[in-house]
């Protein structure tokens, strides 16, 4: 099999030029203490047509119980659910999540219920990690796909053990954060780094027109609230939010050797290298000249990096000279000779044990 189109496709990305790229403050960072809460919860869900649990023990029991809460004692044993299916309700509670409002909600079946197509979640309690009840749910369940058996023939679309009820849950109870308690606002990055970091701070500062940022590491900064930011916090985490910041993205190399997958980032350089993988030989040459104008023409000498990537299938010996070239280069000249992605994996795996790949190699 000869490249993938995908592998010919991400050659794009690592032509790019090689620059910081400005992005907004709210699109890689985050406001420490604004995150959801997750919530757990086991309920019945009812109204199954003969698809529920077997003869399940905790299931029986547990409709058991839920008969005794309404006045009716059964003997656990002599209860059938194949109507009936027990199952865990989670759910996200979001920042800031005010009583009376609703959130989204999954069921997923504990027991051996073969489908939960057309039941009914009965009244859940859903529980954060303090042991709090912070939702209820109830309703009908919404499977987007079917599980079908007769005649011993069967058809199955999709996962029928899991399902959602939009809006099946109703907050019952806020959880109490003040987010200006301290008088101060942290923003965290999610990839953290020195310099990115350094950019946060710089142009915070020249947005409020004020020394108000300060970089508690690579990951994080506090951003002071004076008397006047105390009066309306919510502007300035806004205005924080719109601070465009000039991100200094890392050289990564992502394989998955599974799927023959390969992501690289615009950074990405090798040094001089003599490579021969199979029948395909490499050949790197980077050199430095400098231009110079026409004696009578206006104009500066500049320096310019001439690269010439050479890739053939016989087995003559290599001579590399000169300095580093971006790696699209190399992938351009695979990617025309009809290199497979197996191939690249395995070349830019010898690159790495080299010590060629400026860049972090991830595998997965």
């Amino acid at each position: 099999m000869r490249i993938a189109t995908l592998c010919i496709a991400l050659a794009f990305a690592v032509l790019a030029p090689l620059r910081a790229e400005g992005a907004r403050l709210k699109d890689i960072a985050d406001i420490e203490g604004v995150r959801g809460n997750q919530l757990l919860g086991y309920g019945l869900v009812v109204g199954l047509n003969g698809t529920g649990d077997g003869k399940i023990d905790f299931t029986q029991k547990s409709i058991s119980n839920m008969l005794e809460k309404q006045g009716i004692r059964v003997n656990p044993v002599d209860i059938k659910v194949k109507n009936v299916a027990a199952v865990m309700v989670t759910a996200n509670l979001p920042a800031f999540s005010r009583p009376g409002s609703t959130i989204d909600v999954a069921v997923s079946s504990m027991g051996d219920a073969k489908s939960l197509q057309g039941g009914t979640l009965l009244l859940t309690a859903l529980k954060g990690a303090d042991g709090n009840t912070y939702a209820v749910a109830q309703g009908q369940t919404n499977l987007g796909g079917f599980s079908i058996s007769e005649g011993g023939d069967s058809a199955q679309k999709n996962h029928p053990t899991v399902a959602t009820i939009p809006q099946g849950a109703i907050v019952e109870r806020s959880i109490p954060f003040d987010l200006f308690q301290s008088r101060k606002v942290r923003v965290v990055l999610r990839e953290p780094d020195f310099t990115t970091m350094t950019s946060v701070v710089r142009s915070i500062n020249a947005r409020i027109g004020k020394p108000v940022a300060l970089a508690v590491d690579s990951a994080s900064v506090e951003v002071l609230l004076d008397q006047s930011a105390q009066a309306d916090p919510i502007r300035v985490v806004s205005m924080l939010e719109q601070v465009v910041v000039d991100q200094d993205i890392g050289a990564k190399v992502i394989v998955n050797e599974r799927t023959g997958t390969i992501v690289m980032g615009a950074h990405v350089t090798i040094s001089k290298v003599a490579l021969a993988h199979g029948n395909l030989n490499i050949a790197i040459r980077s050199e430095t000249e400098a231009s110079q104008p026409n004696a009578l023409a206006a104009g500066e000498t500049v320096e310019v990096t001439n690269t010439d990537v050479t890739v053939g299938e016989d087995v003559s010996a290599l001579q590399i000279v000169g300095g580093e070239v971006t790696l699209g280069d190399v992938v351009k000249g695979l990617n025309a000779l009809g290199a497979t992605p197996r191939d690249l994996i395995s070349i830019f795996s010898a690159l790495k044990a080299a010590g060629a790949l400026n860049a972090e190699l991830v595998i997965m």
